[in-house]
């Protein structure tokens, strides 16, 4: 009898000292200071009722239609996300509005009994080492309205399910969270600004940002740059407040957003600049609009007035961000001075004492910023070469840039400059500015505070009358790997490509003259075969384009390493797939068929004008016609041609002889299957001008390509020897069609004009 009495008075102790825990537990979630507090601090109070190994609180982000955590990492508080659906326990709790009590989150068929749709992420298992085993999960309501999740995870004893005592502790806890949580809402409420997120999530104390209003005046700088700066907060974090206070996205600066001409055409840029917004973009209707503070209504009603509507998506930005796209969209850098305002700083004499004599030297703060401008402006409008060209005697040294593949001038400067121009560059690319008699090359690495890094190959050249001429070429930037979709391929070229990149080994090659956009097409391939399974090896000069996943080389023929020893040293490293610049010589053509010939998929480039024609060139440089055969995989050949404005392009009904002109150079018989005849609705387009295209007519350009693929009646031909002619018929009744006959069926469709594809291509 005592010991029954012992006994009962032992559980009735136990029970007394857990009731005890859970008020305790109770005051400190009423007690604390914010929400990171009870997610963060307050959690070894409540597993301790529980014995067991892991809690997570979550809380509901219901714009996001999420449940959010706070995981105290070494001495950092990280976030973790969870989708309110079935695809994990804590997001079916979230969801169902239901408490989970699991014996194993393993077994499928437990999970399968609860929800059919419901499954156990394991990926934090696999990340941290951790085996889930038993789970206790309940949802946090206040007023039916869901305020988190509670999940408790893994027994210190024994391997049964969670006793309904600790499910009813759960329960009531769950309750005491949930009017915290609504408090906190409360008191948040209360005090609202657009830094409660990271206040709520110490990552700033109150009084640093009471302190960073006032600081900030001082400093003639925004709170929003006061405070990344001084408390180390990151774009990310203020982003995030930022979208919880307006409840609307926070977008950052790209220049890759589309300029919205239409939009821009009756606003004022120094009144954006003023007013801190501008639009983005009009989407079935409704103009996307980013503006510093979209709570502001008499700025919204001002915009709205000025756009003549009242559809417009508010999403808000950082000042220096909208700055930024105010410059993009009106094609100016950071700063409004033009080059004639440049000038001006810097008075010259008409007659200078002695030609030679330096009257402006390459240190001068003019030459430096004219420079700059120099380069910005060619940035902003899309050059792919700048061109210096000083002249003799005492005539203007002219700048000139190579947009879309045509130069035109940009602007000439006085004669007296064209020293100090040419210093200047030589000086940013580590030039010797002593040797004007040689040739020399060199790279710039050219960054404005606040905006992207801009590289620039450059090349100095003498010319008659003892000056010199520089010829800058702008790098692509690293990271703008263009998909192989947006090449610009028919149907049939596409395919039959991604059927050849598909194959284990053999050789690839892509051919046409400098500057036809060969290296981009070759990134674009190697893009849609990079997977963690291949090793990728490329030796290029230079390396333009910079793709994860690939092992680039930079080839360096001054001292001796050229594509053929970068060759022989990757095929010594394991790869699976190599690229290589380009085929300038029999060795590197030799090791590159050998290569695909002992397992490996080889690319490369070649200088030759036509598919068919890059087969004969390099049997002629010696390749044995044999392994030749057996390593060749395909061919691609292609130029760029300029493509027409869409803005301004005009569409006409072209004369008799134009289309009797086209189909004789397409060809009768291959025309007649395009199904395309001359009558009365037979429209094309030609080039009109206007502000968007710099009144040229055409913005951009696209390529037109002639892939051959080496069948076996193809592989007969190359063992043969035969000619350039053979092949290509041959090529063309298996499906070929060539450069010329792709322009032409481009130019058909609108793309662009008969004229520019017969700038690029002859056959």
């Amino acid at each position: 009898m005592d010991e029954i009495k012992n006994k009962e008075y032992a559980e009735l102790e136990e029970k007394l000292q857990l009731r005890k825990a859970l008020v305790d537990i109770t005051n400190r979630i009423h007690a604390a200071q914010n929400i990171k507090q009870i997610l963060v601090d307050l959690k070894d109070g409540i597993l301790n009722l529980f014995s067991a190994h892991s809690i997570t609180i979550y809380v509901v982000d219901r714009s996001r239609n999420e449940i959010y955590s706070l995981l105290l990492i070494g001495a950092q508080v990280k976030e973790i996300r969870v989708p309110i659906n079935n695809r994990s326990i804590a997001g079916y709790v979230a969801n169902a509005g239901q408490i989970v009590n699991i014996a194993d989150a393993y077994d499928a068929a437990e999970l399968k009994a609860i929800d059919q749709g419901l499954t156990f992420d394991q990926r934090w298992d696999k990340k941290s080492g951790f085996r889930t085993r038993q789970i206790l999960a309940a949802p946090i309501f206040y007023n039916k309205i869901l305020m988190g999740v509670v999940q408790i995870l893994n027994k210190k004893t024994g391997i049964d399910k969670f006793s309904e005592d600790e499910k009813g502790f759960l329960q009531e806890i769950s309750d005491v969270l949930g009017v915290a949580f609504f408090n906190q809402g409360r008191y948040a409420r209360k005090r609202k600004t657009r830094f409660d997120y990271l206040i709520n999530r110490d990552l700033l104390k109150e009084e640093d940002l009471d302190r960073a209003w006032d600081d900030s005046r001082e400093a003639k700088e925004t709170i929003e740059d006061f405070i990344m700066k001084q408390y180390k907060i990151s774009r990310e974090d203020l982003g995030r407040s930022f979208e919880e206070f307006y409840n609307c996205k926070f977008i950052t600066y790209s220049d890759r957003i589309a300029i919205p001409g239409d939009l821009l055409s009756s606003l004022n840029k120094e009144y954006l600049r003023r007013e801190l917004w501008v639009p983005l973009e009009k989407k079935d209707g409704v103009i996307d609009v980013i503006v510093d503070d979209p709570n502001n209504i008499i700025k919204r009603d001002m915009i709205e007035n000025l756009l003549k509507t009242k559809s417009v998506h508010y999403d808000v930005a950082l000042p220096e961000d909208i700055i930024k796209y105010i410059n993009h969209f009106y094609l100016s850098p950071d700063d409004d001075s033009t080059i004639i305002d440049i000038l001006g700083k810097f008075d010259v004499e008409e007659e200078p004492l002695d030609e030679d004599e330096d009257v402006v030297t390459e240190s001068d703060s003019v030459i430096m910023q004219l420079v700059n401008k120099i380069i910005l402006d060619a940035k902003a409008k899309r050059a792919s070469d700048i061109h210096i060209e000083p002249n003799v005697g005492k005539k203007n040294l002219e700048v000139r840039y190579r947009v879309d593949g045509d130069c035109a001038l940009y602007q000439t400067l006085p004669y007296s400059y064209r020293a100090a121009v040419v210093s200047r560059i030589k000086i940013m690319s580590n030039l010797d500015i002593t040797i004007k008699r040689l040739p020399q090359d060199g790279k710039i690495k050219f960054r404005r505070p606040g905006s992207e890094e801009i590289e620039l190959r450059v090349a100095t050249i003498p010319t008659q009358g003892g000056v010199e001429d520089v010829v800058m070429r702008i790098l692509a930037q690293g990271g703008t790997t263009l998909p192989l979709t947006a090449m610009g391929m028919s149907a049939r070229n596409e395919k039959e490509l991604r059927a050849i990149l598909s194959k284990p080994y053999g050789m690839i090659l892509v051919v046409g003259p400098t500057g036809s956009g060969k290296t981009t097409t070759l990134h674009a391939a190697l893009h849609e075969i990079n997977r963690p399974d291949r090793k990728i090896w490329t030796a290029e000069d230079p390396v333009e384009i910079t793709q994860y996943g690939l092992r680039q080389v930079q080839v360096q023929s001054k001292i001796g390493f050229d594509f053929a020893a970068a060759m022989r040293a990757f095929l010594r490293a394991d790869p699976d797939v190599i690229m290589v610049g380009e085929m300038r010589d029999f060795e590197t053509a030799k090791i590159g068929v050998e290569a695909s010939l002992t397992g490996h998929l080889v690319l490369s480039t070649l200088h030759t004008n036509s598919a068919p024609e890059t087969i004969v060139r390099l049997l002629d440089m010696g390749i044995d016609p044999l392994n030749f055969a057996d390593a060749l995989l395909g061919i691609l050949a292609q130029r760029l041609i300029r493509t027409l404005c869409k803005k301004c392009r005009e569409a006409y009904h072209p004369d008799r002889l134009e289309f009797d002109e086209m189909v004789q150079d397409y060809g009768e018989e291959p025309f007649r299957k395009l199904n395309i005849s001359y009558d009365d609705k037979f429209m094309l387009y030609r080039p009109k001008g206007c502000n968007a295209c710099d009144k040229t007519g055409y913005k951009g350009r696209m390529g037109i390509h002639e892939l051959i693929v080496a069948t076996d009646g193809i592989k007969r031909l190359i063992q043969k020897h035969e000619t350039v002619e053979v092949m290509r018929d041959l090529a063309m009744e298996e499906g070929m069609t060539t450069l010329l006959q792709d322009g032409i069926y481009k130019s058909i469709q609108g793309v662009t004009d008969f004229k520019q594809v017969r700038r690029v291509c002859i056959k």
